[in-house]
C-alpha cells in the first residue's frame, strides 16, 4: 500500500515566528478540511528505565506555554510522567498529508484549571472519570458499568460530581515542534522548531 503525496511546497518563508502560531494555523486548517477529531494525537511516554508506551489522547488546549490534556494520574501515563516527564506528541493528519511531531516535558497543570475544564465535560463523563480506574485490571465490563450505575444514582443528571483528586490536566511544553507536509517522491518536507530553553526558537530543516 502506498500514497503519493501531492501538495505544495513548505518552505522556511512561510513559517510563522514561533511554533504555537504555526500549529494554530496547521490546526485551523485541519479542522477545515473536515478531519475526524483532528484534537487527536498519539502521547508517548517511557518509564525511568525507557519502556515506551503509546495511546491516543484528546488535546484540549493550546497556548504560548504548550498543549493541554487530561487524564487519570494514576493510569499508566500518568504514572510514567510523574516518574520520566520526558514525552512525545503526534498529530497524525493523514488526510491532508500532514504531522506535527513535539517533543517536550509535561508538569501539572494547577487544581483550578483542572476544575474549569472539568465543569465543561458532560455529566456522563464526569461520572466516568470516577467510575474508571484507567489502566488498572478488571474482572469484567460489568464491574465498570455496575461502578458508573451507583455514581449515576449518587449524583444524578443536575447534580455537581465532584472533581476525582487523581484527576486533572497536564500541560506539555515544547522543547521541539516538527512540522511534516508529505510529498510526491517521499521528497516530503520537514522544518522544526527548537527552543533555546530561554524562549528563543530558531527552525532546522531536515531530510525527509
Amino acid at each position: 500500500m502506498r500514497e503519493q503525496y501531492r501538495t505544495e511546497p513548505f518552505t522556511e518563508d512561510s513559517l510563522a515566528p514561533g511554533p504555537m502560531d504555526q500549529f494554530a494555523r496547521w490546526f485551523q486548517q485541519a479542522v477545515e478540511g473536515g478531519l475526524d477529531e483532528p484534537n487527536a494525537m498519539i502521547v508517548s511516554t517511557a518509564t525511568p528505565d525507557g519502556r515506551p508506551s503509546s495511546r491516543t489522547v484528546l488535546l484540549k488546549a493550546y497556548d504560548r506555554e504548550g498543549f493541554v490534556f487530561f487524564t487519570n494520574y494514576r493510569s499508566r501515563k500518568g504514572e510514567e510522567l510523574g516518574a520520566n516527564p520526558h514525552l512525545s506528541l503526534l498529530f497524525p493528519w493523514h488526510r491532508i498529508a500532514r504531522q506535527v511531531v513535539v517533543t517536550g516535558t509535561a508538569a501539572r497543570v494547577s487544581r483550578a484549571e483542572t476544575a474549569a475544564y472539568f465543569r465543561t465535560r458532560p455529566h456522563g463523563s464526569q461520572l466516568g472519570a470516577w467510575a474508571s480506574e484507567q489502566s488498572q485490571v478488571i474482572g469484567s465490563r460489568d464491574e465498570l458499568t455496575a461502578a458508573y450505575a451507583k455514581l449515576e444514582e449518587r449524583y444524578p443528571e443536575g447534580e455537581k460530581v465532584p472533581v476525582p483528586p487523581h484527576w486533572g490536566g497536564f500541560r506539555v511544553v515544547p522543547r521541539t515542534v516538527e512540522f511534516w507536509q508529505g510529498h510526491e517522491n517521499r521528497l516530503h518536507d520537514r522544518l522544526r522548531y527548537v527552543s533555546d530553553g530561554a524562549g528563543a526558537w530558531s527552525v532546522e530543516r531536515l531530510n525527509p
